[in-house]
């Protein structure tokens, strides 16, 4: 099988030569630059001989056009960091309207996706990262915006509303590119950040609207839940076909999740990065001191066995730490390779 067959077997239920495997990160001295970043990836993916390639723009890269302010490092170690939010009092949500998918900085991440159809080699699947839209909310309004949800719905729904449109032209504009898909990532989908009645409100109607734009055109749709204490039930019933959360961190683990939902499963190693002020602190095995290349292979195949090696890609519960050695990142990929 090559790349592409060996993951659509995974996702289909079906029986792969051997089972699908990746891992991603920040490469924050890159990502500033399309082409440059698409360079990297696909270096990345063919150095250790990955099967899919999950795009890494930066994880800001949805606000900067509605006013937020970053602070850009261009460090490998170092993330962009958002150094003031887009939104700073109530009239301020009247300022967020539709965008066309190549303006500015959704522009530029546009653009890695075209790079990306030129530079990737023949047969690998790759998807780009998009944000709900209460995820991007949350990162231009900060604090305030469960308040404002509250105190000013409409002001809310209006803002998260042109950050739908946004989002669906620019995944209009990515199924242009050949993307083979794309990984939809939910920072607010825990019972610990917002109750049932907001939630069902301000954010399943529109995460719903994105991912209909796309589910009966591309084929590898992965949904993250992010943190802790998450909506899996509710989350994972959506149109999607593919589940990624912190299955080794946080749960529920691959285990318990396969008793109640058939769809594919991404991950296996436990990753745990926290936004500490403004800066990501990773809890990673594959960056933990002592960890070994062993260590590595041997909580991968715990993940295997937890779901019999059924309907899984081996892949980071979230983002993986950019200081993981060069060993602990080949054995991700050896873990999976059939004696």
């Amino acid at each position: 099988m090559n790349r592409e067959e060996r993951v659509r077997a995974a996702i289909e239920g079906r029986e792969p030569d051997r089972i699908p495997a990746s891992v991603w990160m920040h490469i924050s001295d890159k990502d500033q630059d399309p082409r440059s970043l698409a360079e990297a990836m696909v270096e990345f993916n063919e150095t250790y001989d990955y099967d899919f390639i999950k795009m890494m723009p930066f994880g800001a890269y949805t606000v900067s056009d509605w006013g937020a302010k970053l602070d850009i490092y261009c460090d490998k170690y170092k993330e962009v960091e958002i150094a003031a939010p887009g939104i700073e009092c109530r009239e301020d949500y009247k300022r967020i309207q539709p965008l066309p998918a190549v303006y500015g900085t959704w522009g530029k991440v546009l653009q890695l996706s075209q790079w990306l159809e030129r530079l990737v080699k023949p047969g690998t699947p790759y998807i780009q990262t998009i944000f709900s839209p209460a995820t991007t909310l949350k990162k231009l309004a900060g604090n305030r915006m469960l308040q404002d949800m509250l105190e000013c719905p409409e002001l809310v729904h209006g803002a998260l509303a042109a950050i739908t449109e946004t989002t669906i032209d620019f995944v209009k504009a990515n199924i242009e590119a050949g993307v083979s898909g794309f990984f939809f990532a939910k920072q607010c989908a825990s019972y610990d950040f917002m109750g049932d009645a907001m939630f069902a409100e301000f954010c399943k109607p529109y995460d719903i609207q994105i991912i209909n734009a796309y589910k009966d055109v591309t084929w590898f749709n992965v949904v993250h839940i992010h943190g802790s204490n998450i909506r899996f039930d509710e989350v994972s019933a959506y149109p999607c076909n593919v589940i990624n959360w912190h299955d080794r961190q946080s749960g529920p683990s691959l285990k318990e999740a396969r008793e109640k939902c058939p769809k594919a499963f991404l991950g296996g190693l436990y990753e745990g990065p926290a936004i500490v002020g403004s800066s990501l602190e990773y809890d990673s095995i594959m960056s933990r001191q002592g960890t070994t290349p062993d260590m590595i292979k041997k909580h991968i195949r715990e993940a295997i066995d937890m779901v019999d090696g059924k309907g899984l890609l081996i892949g980071p519960g979230c983002v993986a730490d950019p200081r993981s050695p060069e060993e602990n990142l080949r054995a991700v990929r050896e873990a999976v390779e059939r004696s």
